[in-house]
């Protein structure tokens, strides 16, 4: 009976991850097309520094030090807002795998758990009565 029910188990966690992965992969893409407008932001922004230092509006260690607290700040926002993202994307991928009536592998590990101890228990029962 356990083998049984372990094999469903594994059945549901195996259609679950399928039919995540275009989802995933989506936001991957997503995710990968943030970094690239950040880098590209730090290109112009570069080059904006760049022809300050060449005016002599700014002294060169100036801009070095405007560049690099600038990037920072840039840095902590994106980590801030990927962070933010990804934690909407897991509410709502849960959201919707709890519409499709599909168990999370939070559900999945606490049934798995469940069925640990009460085999344990069992046995311990059979133990028991051949004693």
């Amino acid at each position: 009976m356990a083998d049984e029910i372990e094999v469903s188990l594994n059945e549901i966690k195996d259609e679950a991850s399928d039919r995540a992965v275009p989802f995933v992969d989506g936001v991957r893409k997503l995710m990968l097309a943030a970094v690239g407008a950040v880098a590209m932001t730090r290109d112009e922004m570069e080059q904006f520094v760049g022809r300050l230092v060449d005016r002599g509006e700014v002294a060169e260690r100036e801009a070095k030090t405007l560049l690099n607290d600038v990037l920072s700040r840039r840095k902590r926002e994106v980590e801030h807002v990927a962070d933010e993202a990804e934690s909407r994307v897991e509410t709502r991928l849960e959201q919707v795998l709890n519409r499709m009536n599909i168990p999370s592998k939070r559900d999945i590990d606490e049934l798995s758990d469940k069925i640990a101890q009460l085999s344990a228990r069992v046995e311990e029962l059979k133990k028991s009565r051949n004693a």
